[in-house]
């Protein structure tokens, strides 16, 4: 499967990823044949990039850190979360806290799979999907990090839950209006829940020079679970900002980061995060230094720079064959931009 625009997406084409809609289930799923209705509908709640099935790259496949299942119960239990709040009720806390033993156990299963987002989001769905992303990448860091099962549960319900403040949120006092506060007001009161869970609502913004909010707090006056959701949030943010209709790519989402070490970021959380992720994801298209275009189909721990590319050999407009190049071996030949 091949990554591309959803405006180069033509009727006929087979979706190469499932796509979820708001409450969990399936909106579309893998293997569809699609039509210029759901072409047009795709492009109505806000997708922009999609999977779709080439027969030149049918073998290339995702390792996921998280499940099918995993994922649409995870999306589904915060969709039921937020719309009780939106209702003025309280969340089930009990089901949050399965809904993360779930997850934690498919990623302590899958913790050396790089993390490639590929969910499509919708304008629908995004929030939940956000959420799910930013709880996952911050509980692979601190596996990383060595945190033992219960800092891993505290930091995966933190993460999850680092945006409630921006639904259903009680009246607060002057000054603190920020969705950061209001999350931890709200957290705070769950009896069954660490302290801890609601200072990572409350800190995720905070930035380690002091330049953060709500209270411009710095250094180790910031929780490392909060350092740790920081980042993954600022990662995810910048992958995907539908608001804006922006979209940066994950090798320039990981040159800002390292533009923030220090100042936005912590440092040495950074160097852990950028060892989880792939810069350059299968099914990306990518052009290498040596002129050759081709599309990346595979991936080296702890080389997330250095990819397996696929390059088709052409004769005119016509496919004759096909070559990888793998950049692990391959040194002196680099990615120069990316194409989809």
């Amino acid at each position: 499967m091949r990554l591309v625009d959803i405006e180069s997406v033509e009727p006929g084409q087979v979706l190469g990823r499932t796509i979820f809609s708001a409450n969990g289930t399936v909106l579309l799923t893998t293997g569809v044949q699609l039509t210029v209705f759901m072409i047009s509908t795709l492009k109505r709640v806000g997708v922009t990039m999609i999977y779709i099935d080439d027969p030149m790259f049918r073998d290339i496949s995702i390792e996921e850190v998280l499940s099918e299942s995993t994922k649409g119960a995870v999306i589904q239990q915060m969709s039921e979360s937020f719309d009780a709040l939106r209702s003025g009720k309280s969340f089930n806390t009990k089901a949050i806290s399965m809904t993360v033993d779930a997850l934690l156990e498919d990623v302590l299963k899958n913790q050396n799979v790089l993390v490639q987002l590929s969910d499509i989001r919708t304008e629908d769905n995004a929030i939940y999907i956000h959420s799910m992303n930013v709880c996952m990448m911050a509980t692979l860091v601190g596996v990383n990090m060595g945190l033992n099962m219960i800092q891993l549960k505290e930091l995966a319900m933190g993460a999850l839950l680092h945006d409630i403040g921006k639904v259903g949120a009680p009246e607060l006092q002057e000054g603190r209006s920020h969705h950061s506060w209001r999350g931890f007001e709200m957290l705070k009161m769950k009896r069954e829940y660490s302290l801890l869970i609601s200072h990572v609502a409350f800190q995720h913004h905070e930035a380690v020079d002091g330049s953060g909010k709500p209270r411009g707090i710095r250094g180790d006056e910031i929780h490392l679970y909060a350092k740790i959701t920081a980042i993954a949030n600022i990662y995810d943010n910048m992958l995907t900002d539908l608001s804006e209709g922006k979209r940066i790519l994950p090798h320039e989402a990981v040159e800002r980061l390292n533009a923030m070490s220090g100042t936005v970021v912590d440092r040495d959380v950074l160097i852990e995060f950028l060892r989880i992720v792939s810069v350059y994801p299968n099914g990306i298209s990518v052009r290498l230094s040596n002129r050759q275009t081709g599309v990346v189909v595979g991936q080296h721990k702890g080389l997330p720079g250095r990819p397996i590319v696929r390059v088709i050999d052409k004769a005119g407009d016509e496919a004759v064959g096909a070559s990888e190049v793998d950049l692990a071996q391959r040194t002196t030949i680099f990615i120069e931009s990316v194409l989809s």
